[in-house]
This record gives C-alpha cells, structure tokens and sequence, in this order.
C-alpha cells in the first residue's frame, strides 16, 4: 500500500522518534522483571526496515527455549511468520520440537467465527493436531486440557484495545498454567501493536468491572505489545487471579520483536496484515476499533454498513452526512470526518485522521455519546436496560461515567472526564514502564 494512501485511510502515521532498546539480549530480554532506570539520551530516527517478529527472533534461536519439552500452543489465524506460514506449521516441522496440543481463541483458530460465537474443539487439518477451543465450554484452559504439557507458547496479533478478547485469552492461559500442580512455562512470541506504543487514551477500567472484554485495569486504548502485558500482569502483584504464592512460582519468558519502536505504527514496520478477526481485517479497521467502538455501544450511532468499512463509516440513523459532519466535524483535533454515500444510498461519514500527533483514538466515541444525547432528548443511556447498561460498563469500564450520562444526558461534562482519564494514562505509563521492551 502506498503511504500517502495509508495515512490518509488509515492514519497510523506517527510523529516521534525512537529506537528499539531493552531487547538486545536475545531471549534474556524477555524476562520478567524491573528494569534499572536509564540515563536519558537522545532518541535516534525511526528504525527503518522490516520489524522482525517474535516467532521469526524465535527461529533464528533455533528454538532452543523448546528443545526437548512437550508443548502447545495458542494461536489463531494471523499467528504467521515474516514469511506467511502459520506459527502451528513452523513449530510443528522444527526440529527437536514436540507440539503435541493447539488452542484457539474466540474466533477460532482460523479466524473465521463471528464474534461471541461458540467454537468447539477440532483437530487441526495440516498437523493432525488436536485443537482446544477457549471459547467455548470454557475460556480457561483445564487442567485436562494442560496435562502432560511442559510450556505454552502464545503467538496472536493484538489491535491496541482494551476490550479485544485476545489479551483477555492471554491472561486466563498464564493464570491456568502457574496454577497447575507443576507449573507449566510460558513462552509468548510478541508482535507489534498496530497502533504503536506511544498512543495511550481513553476510559479507565474500574477494577470492578473486568471481564472477559476488559481483563485488565488499563486504558482502553493501552500502548503495549501483548509480550509486554505479560510482563506486566507477571511482575505485578494483583493483575492475575492469582495468590502470590502462584504467581511467584510461574515462569514467563517473551521472545522480542526486533527493529521496531513505540513509534513504529502498522504502516511502518513492512508487515503483511493478516485479519485478525472477520471485522478486523485491514489495519484501518484495527485504529477504528480503537476509535469508535466505544461510541455505538448505546445511542443513535453505528459503524459500518452491512460488513462495509468497518469500524471507520459512521451513520446515525437515517442522518444524513451533513448533519453528522455539522455536529462532531470539529469535535476532535486531528481527526476529519469525510461525508460519504455508499451503493444503496446510505449516508455517513468516514473517520480520517489527519493529524497524529494530534489526535486522541477515544474522543470521537465520547462525542458519539453524548451527541445521541443530544439528537434523543429522551436519552438513550437512561432508557438501557439492565443488560445493556452492564456491557456498556464492561466496555468502557466506569459505572461513574455511566451513571453521568443517564442523570445528565448531553449535559456529561466530558471535559472533566477526558482530563481525569488523561491522568490515569499517564499513571498507567508510568506503572508498565518497567516491563516496557522498547523503547
């Protein structure tokens, strides 16, 4: 793709400058644990060249970490090499690695299941392997489903949200195998987040409301790698479901990327997208999870149109273009709001950023929220019922913001809430920086 066109369409253009760093040590990079605080030195340009990912630094190690152990492996459809060969294929043909057990993650293995579907177990049709669903009768892996396991290595491609399952997967894998009476190793091959590292905004998640759509307490849009939350949520008390007892004697190695920075967005790193989910299927589609998700939980708002641009059209109703683009337009520095009118003659906007720096990935969706309000008088969020409510909660993550927009409609001082959520942020930043593995 051209990278005018992909600015333009998908505006993962970023501004900053930084080098990988922390990662140089092999596979003793990944290990869990603070790091010393750095003297501060100036930051090179944005590496150039193609990032290197944790399965292809896990080859050029020849796979040592696995020689001679039973292991499995969750994975799912975008769980490819450099090369575009499934990570199952990779480890299962390498030599001196017994791959005995696969497991996928909603969504399936493959990656074709509708979100929320149940996946049942299958054998895997090119290595014959068994396949264990996590999304299915359960989502934490048993200890039926763990015997006779040495380590599980984990290798699927994040998007950067809080509320996209697969993190939420990755916690409940490294919860079932510290707790099993012999602790099974786990090994996680990271890949880039596609909207960088540098990028962390939007609603904080109250502890009270994790599930399965907000595991941790973080930002919705959160800046790290999947390599680095594990890092994370191993080194940090309280983050797992987990005693310190079993926490402590867990194992968790991260195989790194290399060649890729914070700054480093999709577009920069000469990767091939593969989909990650059957609406996540180009990387624009990925900023706009990010970005307006949030904003057609409840309300007049809706994105996308019968499977066409994802994430990034938005309609309201029977609105037309122009009454959308008049009313959030210049709501959000950074971000344009394109009219467009697809085939059949539905009307919406397509969300452009036009300045990265500038933007922030959630504000178009809290606009979102409390312009239903002010389309509905009646107000959307004090009409939801009970279930409704509970999954609005989940997603966003404050029942305080919540009730704000049910007492007070399009009165919500957003203001007031983008400001204390910034600062959260910038706690959370500074939380997770020492298990950061780039810089």
């Amino acid at each position: 793709m051209d990278r005018r066109d992909f600015v333009r369409h998908s505006a993962l253009a970023s501004l900053g400058a930084a080098f990988l760093a922390g990662c140089s040590s092999g596979a003793g990079g990944g290990a869990v644990g603070p790091a010393a605080p750095a003297t501060p030195t100036p930051k090179p340009p944005v590496p150039t060249g193609r990032t290197v990912l944790g399965i292809d630094t896990f080859a050029a190690q020849g796979f040592a970490a696995l020689k001679g152990l039973r292991c499995g492996l969750v994975t799912h459809r975008a769980g490819r090499d450099g090369a575009g060969q499934r990570t199952a294929d990779v480890l299962a043909r390498a030599p001196g690695v017994r791959l005995t057990k696969l497991f996928g993650p909603e969504h399936g293995i493959d990656g074709t299941a509708a979100a929320e579907i149940v996946v049942k177990h299958a054998k895997d049709a090119r290595t014959g392997l068994p396949v264990y669903s996590l999304y299915g009768a359960t989502r934490r892996p048993t200890p039926e489903m763990l015997e006779g396991l040495d380590v599980v290595v984990v290798d699927f491609q994040d998007i950067g949200s809080r509320s996209y399952t697969y993190i939420s997967c990755l916690r409940l894998v490294i919860e079932a195998c510290f707790s099993m009476p012999r602790p099974i190793r786990v090994i996680v091959l990271d890949r880039p987040n596609p909207l960088g590292g540098e990028k962390v905004d939007g609603p904080f998640l109250d502890r009270k409301w994790r599930s399965y759509v907000g595991s941790y307490e973080m930002p919705y849009v959160h800046g790290l790698t999947i390599g680095e939350i594990a890092r994370w949520a191993v080194a940090t008390p309280g983050v797992l479901d987990l005693d310190e007892a079993t926490r402590r004697r867990g194992s968790l190695e991260v195989i790194p990327l290399r060649n890729w920075s914070r700054a480093r967005t999709w577009d920069q790193t000469g990767l091939t997208w593969v989909p990650t989910s059957p609406f996540i299927a180009t990387p624009q589609a990925a900023l706009g999870y990010a970005m307006t998700g949030l904003g057609c939980q409840l309300g007049e708002f809706t994105h996308g149109a019968a499977g066409q641009q994802p994430f990034r059209f938005l309609r309201a109703g029977r609105r037309k273009a122009a009454e959308i683009v008049a009313a959030l337009g210049q709501a959000v520095p950074g971000l344009t709001l394109e009219p467009r009118t697809l085939a059949d003659g539905t009307q919406g906007v397509y969300t452009t950023v036009s300045d990265w720096a500038r933007f922030k990935p959630c504000a178009i969706s809290l606009h979102m929220m409390r312009q239903s309000c002010l389309w509905d008088p009646s107000n959307p969020f004090a009409r939801a019922t009970g279930t409704q409510r509970d999954l609005f909660i989940k997603h966003t993550g404050s029942e305080a913001f919540f009730e704000e927009l049910r007492q007070k409609g399009a009165r919500v001082d957003l203001p007031r809430w983008m400001a204390k959520w910034d600062a959260d942020a910038a706690s959370f930043r500074a939380r997770t920086a020492p298990y950061r593995l780039y810089a």
